[in-house]
């Protein structure tokens, strides 16, 4: 349902559970913001659990704990989430807060505090290889479109930000019309229009415009050298299936047969005989655009041999496809996955918000087990066919000053 003010509330009501998970997810990401505000996103989820008029950081923090709530937020790239999950009987107080804090104050000197915490993550995260390699990927396979800005902006643009900008920026965005509200677990539903009326019903209503034109990636390699490193660090990204297509399914079973990390292609010609410590590949679905992204993480020396076997088995699977044994395992393997995230009310959560996001779509479990299991040996040839394996953009961090990379 939708509120007048433009609110999206969808739920899934579970009696056979103890307790009751939801989630406010904000369609505004880092593709959204501008170069003047890199980082905004992230830096104002910080901003959120510093409290309101009514709550101080303290009262957030301790009327969290009093209920035993497992709370969080994240940022990503098209998507803010606030959640909660707790015992049914603290769900007013919980989604009290939580809807509170989503209008904070925005106190400059709160602002002027957590500006130094954002810049000592930056610097956290630019020590973590793996995370650079994702980064620098995002901005070359992106370049020139708005998926390629960094989540958590750069040292310069978080410096020069400014506590009216980032008002301005929740103004803009934390509109109604761009917030789903998902909810699973023990409650009643006329409980849930209750609470929503009662603590959202006057969140100011509006929807902002998202470009979604699918990115053409021009691709490339870039090496950048970190001698302490130990390890060569490899991501690549080739175009994929948007979040709108239906070929997404298959997508997804597509990156289970060949880099899934137990049992795939990719895992046993280089993981088990030892040649690679990591080496998968996932599917990574955006609002109009889409991505396959393989990881290989090696000794500096063996980079190029063990990215000649990807190369190998790309090739294979575009050529050849894929067995109808690989396709029924993999089945199994995401049917086993759905099924125990679908039991606990926060693995239901991410699903039902992110579905009504992406689709305005609600997908029960049982939709999509019956939509896995009518994947067919054609669908993945079609789905080939449409959008090849391959590698497109490659980036590389460790002691390595270059690559050699076969076309």
């Amino acid at each position: 349902m939708t509120l007048p003010n433009g609110l999206s509330i969808v739920g899934e009501i579970n009696p056979n559970v103890q307790s009751v998970a939801f989630g406010f997810f904000v369609r505004v990401g880092s593709r959204d913001e501008t170069d003047e505000v890199s980082g905004v996103s992230h830096f104002l989820e910080h901003m959120v659990f510093k409290g309101t008029e009514n709550y101080t950081p303290m009262d957030v923090n301790r009327i969290f704990d009093e209920v035993g709530a497992k709370y969080n937020a994240s940022t990503s790239e098209e998507v803010t989430l606030f959640y909660a999950a707790v015992l049914p009987e603290y769900l007013p107080q919980t989604f009290e807060l939580v809807s509170s804090i989503l209008y904070p104050s925005l106190r400059t000197d709160d602002f002027d505090m957590e500006k130094n915490v954002i810049l000592e993550e930056i610097g956290m995260y630019e020590d973590m290889p793996a995370f650079s390699a994702y980064e620098k990927l995002m901005q070359t396979h992106f370049a020139g479109h708005p998926l390629s800005r960094s989540i958590l902006g750069t040292v310069e643009s978080i410096t020069a930000l400014t506590a009216d900008q980032m008002r301005d920026y929740h103004k803009s965005n934390y509109l109604s019309g761009n917030i789903t509200l998902a909810i699973a677990g023990n409650i009643d539903w006329s409980t849930v229009v209750e609470l929503a009326e009662k603590h959202c019903a006057h969140w100011p209503s509006g929807m902002t415009d998202r470009p979604t034109q699918e990115a053409i990636p021009a691709g490339g390699l870039a090496v950048l050298t970190k001698g302490s490193s130990i390890q060569e660090h490899v991501a690549q990204m080739t175009p994929a299936p948007t979040s709108q297509s239906d070929m997404r399914f298959a997508a997804d079973i597509l990156s289970v047969i060949v880099g899934d990390d137990a049992n795939s292609r990719l895992y046993w010609e280089l993981i088990e005989p030892g040649h690679a410590e990591a080496a998968e590949l996932s599917y990574n679905e955006y609002d109009g655009s889409g991505a396959y992204m393989t990881f290989l993480t090696c000794h500096p020396d063996d980079v190029e041999k063990n990215m000649a076997v990807m190369a190998r088995i790309f090739e294979e699977v575009n050529k050849n496809g894929v067995t109808s044994e690989e396709l029924e395992q993999a089945k199994n393997k995401v049917a086993s996955r759905i099924v125990l995230r679908s039991e606990r009310p926060m693995g239901r959560l991410s699903s039902l918000g992110s579905n009504w996001v992406y689709r305005k779509e609600y997908r029960s479990v049982e939709d999509d087990l019956n939509t896995l299991q009518s994947l067919t040996l054609d669908d993945i040839d079609a789905l080939l066919k449409a959008y090849p394996l391959g590698h497109t953009t490659t980036v590389a961090i460790g002691p390595r000053e270059s690559l050699i990379l076969n076309s």
